[in-house]
């Protein structure tokens, strides 16, 4: 019996990552390897986001732009080809921001006050970033996705209340205005949070990243020092793998050895410090080529930017699409 092997239906993918500092590892493991993975059979738009940098580092603008470039370079190293997707700068699509202000007016305050991240943001980084586009920052996320007509959203289970706020605003564009946007789903991501140096959630605000920027040199500099398992003390006291940082890495990048490695560890045999060294010498290695590409285009600036220029060009085609639309079914 012959079995009919039917095409994947291809569908709209949008997602970005915020300027707001270089790249790092957890958003090669947690973010980019899906995004090249996606290309393979979907239509996507990836976006380099500084408007959302802007919302709490508006006084640091010239780092906003540093990042971007940084963010441009991690693409295409990551094995991003501007062939098979589309890469732009969000900025550079001013229809995104008159976007932002048309659904803004729709969107009830109470609904952008309930984000589990607003209140969490201003006690941990100050009452100075309570501005208006802070608190707009759900709308203008939303518009990113409606801009481009994306129907999935590649996103961890932490990013699913945002996602839903998206599909609340364009349910309610749409219950006004008539069905003009396209209500997107989310494509979930099985990646479990990558841990930092310091054992908490890999972050650029935590200062505990190891970058992809950063040389064989200080990316073992930084694995001597991360955290490990609180209760083994030395050499010989029995460890808990499953909640050593160190492990998580092993385990994605030395998975042969990492049975044995676990329990050694478990039995008192596998000290610390020797555990370290080993895993540096496979993230160091998994890392080469990545870093061996970023050389490569770091050095021909000219077509980085002309990678954008065209990214922008056609997602700008696209947003002017949905532009109109919106509009016409506003009546303006």
């Amino acid at each position: 019996m012959t079995t009919v092997v039917r095409p994947k239906t291809r569908r709209r993918i949008m997602a970005g990552i915020r300027a707001s500092g270089k790249l790092h590892v957890g958003h090669w493991l947690g973010a980019l390897k899906n995004f090249v993975e996606l290309t393979r059979d979907n239509d996507c738009f990836y976006e380099i986001a500084d408007l959302h940098a802007l919302t709490t580092n508006f006084a640091r603008s010239k780092e906003i732009a540093d990042s971007v470039q940084d963010i441009a370079l991690g693409f295409l190293a990551a094995g991003l080809d501007p062939q098979r997707c589309t890469i732009f700068v969000q900025s550079r699509v001013p229809e995104i921001s008159e976007l932002a202000v048309l659904l803004s007016m729709i969107t009830p305050v109470s609904w952008l006050e309930r984000v589990p991240s607003y209140k969490d943001q201003i006690a941990a980084l100050g009452p100075e970033i309570a501005t208006h586009g802070f608190l707009g920052y759900p709308v203008l996320q939303t518009v990113d996705i409606i801009a481009f007509k994306g129907q999935g959203v590649p996103v961890g289970q932490d990013q699913l209340p945002h996602l839903e706020l998206c599909r609340e605003i364009v349910r309610r564009f749409n219950h006004l205005y008539g069905d003009v946007l396209v209500e997107p789903e989310a494509v979930l991501s099985q990646t479990p949070a990558v841990p930092g140096t310091d054992g908490r959630k890999m972050s650029k605000s935590y200062n505990n990243s190891i970058l992809l920027a950063d040389s064989e040199a200080e990316t073992t500099a930084k694995v001597k020092e991360m955290f490990t398992d609180p209760s083994k003390i030395r050499k010989n006291d029995p460890g808990h793998p499953e909640i050593c940082p160190v492990f998580f890495f092993q385990e994605i990048f030395n998975s042969a050895n990492a049975a044995d490695i676990a329990h050694r560890c478990r039995t008192g045999r596998l000290g610390c410090v020797e555990d370290k060294a080993d895993m540096a010498v496979h993230l160091n290695a998994a890392l080469a080529p990545l870093r061996e590409r970023r050389r490569e285009l770091a050095s021909n600036m000219g077509y980085v930017e002309e990678v954008l220029t065209e990214g922008t060009r056609r997602a700008r085609e696209t947003a002017a699409q949905t532009l109109a639309h919106v509009k016409a079914a506003i009546g303006i």
